[in-house]
C-alpha cells in the first residue's frame, strides 16, 4: 500500500480515472458512428480542442488563485475580429506581430479584470460576469454589424489550419494543435519547477496564510488574470485561423466550454489544486464530445444539455470517488502506523 501511494498522488490517480473515461467514451462513439477511428476524425477533433485547450490553460491559472474567468469568450471575439480587421488594413502584417498584438490586446483585458479581483476586491465571478457583457458589447460597437470574410485574411493564415508540423503513423499534428500543446507543456512547466507556481498554489489554498507567508497575493491574482487574457488572445488568433469569417457573435459561448474543461480536468474551484495536464484531459474529453454529437446530428438543444449532463455526472463521480479513495488511504495508513508502534521494540526489551 506504501508502494502504490507512493507511485500515485491523488491527483494523479483523478488524471489517471479522467483518462480511463476518455478511452470509454472513445469507444462509445466508436460504436455508434462509421469510421470514427480515422485521422480524418482526429484532426477533426484535435483542431477543435485546440482553442479550448489554450484558453483552458490560462482559465486554469487563474482557478488554481481560487478565482474564476467568464469573459475569456468574449475576449476570444474581440481579439479575432481585432486582429482579422487589421489584417484587412494591412495584409502583409507579420505572423510574429500578429500574435503578439492578439496577446497584448487579451491581456489588456485580463488586466482589467485582475484589477477589479485583486485591487478591488470585488468576487471575480461578478467581475467577469459584467466584463463579459461589455466586451461581448464592445465588439457589437466596433464591428459596426460588419464581419470579417475569409478573403480579407492573407492566404498564411488561411492555410495555418492544414499545415502539417509532424506524422505518427497515418495520423498527422496539425499547426494549430501543436500551438496549444506548447502552451501546455510550458504552463505545465512553470507550476511544477518554479516559484511563481508553487506561489500560485499557495494562494489559491490559502490567501491569507499565504500573505503572512509573505506572498504578494494580489499581485500574483492580478498576474493570473493577465496571464488568462493573454491566452485568450493567443485563443482569438488560432479562432480566426480556424474559422476564418467573425462576425460580432464569435466564440459565445466557449467560456462555457472552457470552465468545463478545467473543472472536469480535476482542477479544484476552491483554489489550490490540480494541474494543466489534467485540464488538457478535460479539454480533450469536452472536445470529443462535442464533435461526436456532431457528427451524431444531435439537435445543437440536446447537444449542450447531454454535455451539461456529461459534466455534472464526470465532477460528481470524480468527488464521491476523491472522497472515498482519501478515506481509504487514511485508514490504511493509520492501520498501518498502528502495526508499526505494536511491532516496535520497548525500552525493556531494548535492555534485555
Amino acid at each position: 500500500m506504501k508502494s502504490l501511494r507512493g507511485l500515485l498522488h491523488l491527483q494523479q490517480v483523478r488524471e489517471l480515472s479522467l483518462f480511463v473515461i476518455l478511452i470509454l467514451v472513445l469507444l462509445l462513439f466508436g460504436s455508434q458512428i462509421d469510421g470514427y477511428f480515422s485521422p480524418r476524425t482526429f484532426s477533426r477533433i484535435a483542431t477543435t480542442v485546440s482553442i479550448i485547450m489554450i484558453v483552458a490553460v490560462g482559465q486554469t491559472i487563474v482557478v488554481l488563485t481560487r478565482n474564476i474567468d467568464l469573459s475569456v469568450g468574449s475576449i476570444v471575439g474581440f481579439t479575432a475580429f481585432f486582429i482579422g480587421q487589421q489584417f484587412g488594413f494591412n495584409r502583409d502584417l507579420h505572423p510574429a506581430a500578429a500574435v503578439a498584438l492578439a496577446m497584448g490586446v487579451g491581456a489588456l483585458a485580463g488586466m482589467l479584470n485582475g484589477f477589479l479581483v485583486a485591487y478591488g476586491r470585488v468576487p471575480a465571478v461578478v467581475v467577469t460576469l459584467g466584463t463579459l457583457a461589455i466586451y461581448r458589447g464592445a465588439l457589437v460597437e466596433y464591428s459596426g454589424s460588419q464581419s470579417i470574410a475569409t478573403r480579407m485574411l492573407p492566404d498564411w493564415i488561411k492555410e495555418l489550419p492544414q499545415q502539417t508540423v509532424f506524422t505518427i503513423g497515418e495520423v498527422e499534428f496539425g499547426a494549430l494543435p501543436v500551438i496549444a500543446l506548447v502552451a501546455v507543456i510550458l504552463f505545465q512547466m512553470i507550476l511544477m519547477y518554479t516559484s511563481f507556481g508553487r506561489r500560485l498554489y499557495a494562494v489559491g489554498s490559502s490567501t491569507e496564510a499565504a500573505e503572512v507567508a509573505g506572498i504578494p497575493a494580489r499581485r500574483l491574482v492580478f498576474t493570473a488574470f493577465m496571464i488568462s487574457g493573454a491566452l485568450a488572445g493567443l485563443g482569438g488568433f488560432v479562432y480566426l485561423a480556424r474559422i476564418g469569417t467573425i462576425t460580432a457573435v464569435a466564440a459565445t459561448g466557449l467560456e462555457l466550454q472552457v470552465v468545463a474543461a478545467v473543472v472536469v480536468g480535476g482542477v479544484n474551484t476552491n483554489g489550490g489544486s490540480g494541474t494543466v495536464f489534467g485540464t488538457l484531459l478535460g479539454a480533450v474529453l469536452v472536445g470529443t464530445i462535442e464533435q461526436s454529437l456532431i457528427r451524431m446530428r444531435i439537435n445543437e438543444f440536446w447537444k449542450d444539455a447531454l454535455l451539461g449532463v456529461f459534466i455534472l455526472i464526470a465532477v460528481t463521480t470524480d468527488s464521491v470517488m476523491m472522497s472515498r479513495l482519501r478515506t481509504w488511504w487514511a485508514a490504511r495508513a493509520q492501520k498501518a502506523h498502528k502495526r508499526e508502534a505494536l511491532s516496535a521494540p520497548t525500552a525493556g526489551q531494548v535492555e534485555a
